[in-house]
């Protein structure tokens, strides 16, 4: 069944269950939070968003090509400034999969269908594996800059899959990969390969961790 839903193309990959602050200041996107206050209950202030393949999250030509899968996410928090702004605060709630946009009116409109997630037990061995490598993970990262993530790792294999995919500090085409792997056993096995892959460029190079090699940094919109 198809959904309309305000959509916000970005630089960056979002996940279910997963917290996101953003800087909200070109006309389309304030008319979209605005459009979002204006809805009377704070549960149903949603919007979705997909990460953008080729063009930019501002100007007049904006994104060229989207992905088509991306994430239902409701806005939490917001701050309004002076100059018309906003500063917000979304959390991912599920996927999505765009059909088409309307650009039509004063803010994007994207035509969109639930993207569910298959709920399947995952081998224990695995879930330790990829708890382990994380772990492994951050100890080589913080000895050399911030740890990425200060809290306990998810006992449900479903959000452990997104926290790791979202804490994994990776390029947007392995973010995107993980957003659309199929369940949380491949995406697990997925995160858990890349973060090896990560390491061992970090035991090669310690001064310049692999997380910084071929990045692709965002602003918000």
């Amino acid at each position: 069944m198809t959904d309309t839903l305000p959509l916000f193309p970005l630089n960056a990959v979002l996940f279910p269950g997963v917290s996101v602050p953003l800087t909200v200041f070109e006309d389309r996107y304030r008319a979209m939070v605005h459009h979002l206050l204006r809805v009377e209950d704070p549960a149903e202030r949603v919007f979705g968003s997909v990460a953008i393949r080729e063009g930019y999250e501002v100007g007049d030509h904006g994104a060229q090509s989207l992905h088509r899968i991306g994430v239902r996410v409701q806005m939490t928090e917001v701050e309004p400034h002076p100059d018309g702004s906003f500063d917000i605060v979304a959390v991912g709630l599920d996927r999505i999969e765009l059909e088409r946009l309307d650009t039509t009116g004063l803010f994007p409109v994207g035509h969109v269908h639930d993207r569910p997630e298959p709920v399947r037990p995952v081998p224990e061995g695995l879930l330790e594996q990829a708890r382990a490598t994380f772990v492994a993970y951050r100890a080589a990262l913080a000895e050399i800059r911030t740890d990425p993530y200060d809290g306990t790792l998810p006992r449900d294999a479903s959000y452990l899959s997104w926290t790791l995919a979202a804490c994994a500090p990776l390029p947007m085409p392995e973010r995107q990969m993980l957003l659309e792997a199929e369940d949380a056993e491949e995406r697990l096995v997925l995160v858990t390969d890349l973060l090896r892959t990560e390491l061992r460029a970090m035991n090669v190079i310690p001064s310049l961790p692999a997380t910084d090699v071929a990045r692709t940094r965002w602003s918000p919109n």
